[in-house]
């Protein structure tokens, strides 16, 4: 049998003058060692994109992590230095990916950076510098030049019952990583939390009426997805997710046929 393809977001970024549209590996790997699919970039080009087109080419969505920052007057807020980096280019082509391939069922798994754009795509706004608010946790990295341990397993969250997730892991508690320094402040009208963390801090999201699984993730499972049974099981939801909207769709067209 075929893969499935998925689309991934990439970053834009300035390298040896070259502009160039690109996605750190550990996703693509989790793609393909945890989902089962293969993956395809997309590159940042806004409205110039052909989205519909792009979708009706792929069974699934995957919106990475990044250390840049949805820009703030996209939810209503005024941009800072601090608050930055920024990527404007993927915005305004992640925000209405998003938006599309929730409208036509398309699975949608959204990561980090990828939830953040989820809920400011269905109209929500986000918390910056959370660390500062009070009882919050630190959820940024721990200072270190090794990527394992500032990717470390480290702290709880908490499954709602009935939720997506509950399917995926069972209600209750889970470890995982923690590297941001934004979150979700009001959430967006069509999103549901599937997880907090200890201090409260929205940790998952899903898309309440989706007609496909549409989850979005504050953590990192791409990471430790080769090692760590949680994170995994959301790349096997996920990928489990596409490969039935693949069959499905090729199920109706046979049918046209």
């Amino acid at each position: 049998m075929l893969k499935p393809i998925v689309a991934v977001s990439t970053d834009v970024r300035q390298f040896e003058n070259y502009t160039w549209h690109a996605a750190p590996q550990q996703y693509l790997e989790a793609a393909i060692v945890g989902a089962g699919v293969t993956p395809v970039l997309v590159p940042n080009f806004g409205d110039r994109m052909d989205l519909d087109r792009l979708l009706d080419s792929v069974d699934g969505v995957m919106i990475t992590g990044s250390k840049s920052n949805v820009h703030p007057s996209l939810y209503g807020e005024e941009a800072t230095e601090a608050n930055g980096p920024y990527d404007p280019d993927r915005d305004a082509t992640t925000l209405p990916l998003i938006r599309k391939a929730i409208e036509r069922g398309v699975p949608l798994l959204a990561i980090c950076r990828g939830l953040q754009e989820l809920n400011v795509a269905l109209g929500g706004t986000l918390a910056t510098e959370i660390q500062e608010r009070d009882g919050s946790l630190d959820h940024r990295a721990p200072v270190s030049d090794l990527q394992d341990e500032r990717f470390a397993i480290r702290h709880k969250l908490s499954i709602k019952s009935g939720s997506c997730l509950a399917d995926v892991f069972g209600a209750g508690e889970i470890m995982i990583n923690s590297v941001h320094r934004q979150a979700v402040d009001r959430l967006g009208g069509r999103l549901q939390v599937e997880a907090v963390a200890e201090d409260g801090t929205v940790e998952a999201v899903s898309v309440k009426d989706s007609r496909a699984f549409a989850v979005g993730v504050q953590w990192h499972p791409e990471y430790w997805v080769k090692s760590d049974n949680a994170s995994a099981r959301v790349f096997k939801a996920f990928g489990d997710a596409v490969r039935l909207h693949a069959a499905a769709r090729d199920g109706a067209r046979q049918a046209a046929e």
